[in-house]
């Protein structure tokens, strides 16, 4: 956080106000256009007059923790708190925090033992979690196409017929790039990425530039989330976008929040995650973030409920196995990708 003298720096989220004092959290894209980060926004701010909150969201998820790597890395950061780091960044983004104290973050009583122990360094907390999966326009695909396995996926019929996003750069890329590594193992997930991505029809940075070009038509098949009938329904009153589960399984994935070390104002860090873990913040995480909450006091709307669908078989890889090795992943990915 930092007193104004200026208008808020390129890329920023809101304007800046002269004279008061500002709070950056750096998050992803879809947050800010589809999350409850004006909510967010309006509460913090009503409780603490005097302080503007600045969202930095420039990209996707995975792209923006680059960012302030880079930044953190070359003078420093802006960023107060950085909210979007999914499971596969946790080893990554935890040397660039700091320790939050859980008598500070209340609400994170709330949260299950469960999934606070997926961290245990004490650096991050969750805020929300779903699965990654595919998901289909049954308008236009053929109910005969739909891909129900793996095998499925590579069917000459679905040739340009499948986005998926970049491991690179989107949390959600990366998530099924950890899920084919998961369910093929080390050696045969190189073979189904050579013979799927004949029928990619293209790699976007980000889950927003995706799902838009799903929903403008280009492709039937999207990489996106297990959630989505349920948005589907409650948005449009229509069951059109349908989950397809392959083999009964769907990536497990949760999202995290975390103090940026150097942080000007560890307090003011500790309430905004306590605010985004409250039960009424909480409570808005299906219908905008089209997630699950991570709180036990929170309530799922009914209809969120009833189609959001929980795979049979969630797949999961640990931060410890994925911090030692998506290096290296990565860069066989990269590979792949220049090959076709």
């Amino acid at each position: 956080m930092r007193t104004l003298l200026a208008v808020a720096l390129a890329g920023s989220v809101g304007l800046a106000v002269l004279g008061t004092e500002e709070f950056y959290v750096y998050t992803y894209d879809s947050f800010v256009s589809w999350g409850p980060a004006a909510e967010i926004e309006e509460a913090f701010e009503a409780a603490h007059p005097g302080v503007d909150l600045v969202w930095i969201a420039p990209g996707g998820a995975a792209e923006t923790l680059s960012r302030m790597i880079a930044e953190m890395e070359t003078g420093g950061t802006d960023a107060d708190v950085f909210l979007g780091i999914s499971d596969a960044d946790l080893v990554r983004a935890s040397k660039y925090l700091e320790p939050y104290d859980p008598e500070l973050v209340p609400n994170a009583a709330y949260v299950p033992e469960e999934l606070l122990r997926i961290e245990p360094k004490g650096v991050a907390l969750p805020f929300d979690q779903g699965y990654v999966a595919f998901v289909y326009d049954s308008e236009t695909l053929p109910e005969k196409l739909v891909p129900r396995t793996f095998a499925d996926l590579l069917r000459c019929e679905l040739k340009e017929k499948i986005i998926v996003q970049d491991p690179r750069t989107s949390s959600t890329g990366r998530a099924f790039l950890l899920w084919t590594i998961w369910r093929f193992g080390e050696r045969g997930w190189v073979d189904f990425w050579r013979a799927f991505l004949r029928n990619v029809l293209v790699v976007t940075k980000g889950w927003s530039e995706a799902y838009d070009m799903f929903l403008a038509g280009e492709a039937p098949i999207v990489l996106s989330f297990t959630t989505d009938t349920a948005y589907s329904w409650i948005e449009y009153r229509s069951l059109r976008y349908r989950v397809a589960l392959l083999d009964g399984e769907a990536y497990r994935f949760v999202e995290w929040m975390g103090i940026v070390k150097g942080t000007d104002d560890r307090t003011l860090a500790h309430d905004f995650m306590d605010l985004v873990l409250s039960k009424e913040i909480q409570g808005m995480i299906p219908t905008s973030q089209w997630m699950f909450p991570v709180s036990e006091i929170a309530e799922l709307p009914a209809e969120f409920a009833e189609y959001a669908v929980i795979p049979e078989v969630p797949a999961w890889l640990s931060p410890a196995e994925v911090g030692e090795k998506l290096e290296g992943w990565i860069s066989t990915w990269q590979r792949l990708l220049i090959s076709e």
